[in-house]
């Protein structure tokens, strides 16, 4: 039987079932077995992550050629100018690769309640969150983009993965839904 669980990451958790290094990982989550994630966050980024056993759905929600659209709210280092912005969106050289073209819009007035541990505040400094949407998912790619535009990520958060979203589930909460509730 296929089973898919939208679940809301914690802060400082690993995604994946085995912990390393002191580090809490799913199992500490009471997550139904034999379930895997369909991508991951690092274990310095919250928000939604999606578990299944449905490995031709994992791959088509991986494959950056299916262009699977994923969203974050990302709190970032400073108020980028509009030059910044638009070579976010345009993509850019990160390491060995050129990323897809991405979305971001400043979200100025956002307020979220704080992480624990909480994010460092420095009073000289202006922070901003940012909507980011990607359709590809490398290694930290999103902090990688901000910092490349010279605004370092502080806090990231996924809200979405494809018509997917976080909703109302509490950080460390999941709930199963059906392969319908997926839009590809």
């Amino acid at each position: 039987m296929k089973r898919y669980i939208l679940f809301h990451k914690p802060y400082g958790v690993l995604s994946q079932f085995t912990p390393e290094d002191g580090a809490k990982a799913l199992s500490s989550f009471d997550l139904p077995k034999d379930i895997y994630p369909a991508g991951r966050l690092d274990k310095d980024s919250e928000g939604l992550l999606l578990l299944t056993n449905d490995g031709e759905l994992i791959e088509k929600i991986l494959n950056p050629k299916s262009e699977k659209e994923k969203t974050y709210l990302a709190l970032i280092e400073r108020v980028p100018s509009e030059t910044s912005l638009k070579k976010f969106e345009q993509g850019l050289k990160i390491e060995d690769y050129l990323t897809r073209p991405a979305k971001i819009r400043l979200l100025p007035d956002l307020t979220l309640p704080e992480r624990d541990p909480p994010v460092r505040v420095r009073k000289s400094v202006q922070d901003i969150w940012a909507e980011i949407k990607i359709c590809e998912g490398k290694n930290r790619q999103v902090r990688k983009m901000t910092a490349a535009i010279g605004h370092p990520t502080l806090r990231l958060i996924r809200t979405h993965i494809l018509n997917l979203s976080l909703g109302d589930l509490k950080i460390g909460e999941w709930r199963e839904i059906s392969r319908e509730d997926i839009l590809l």
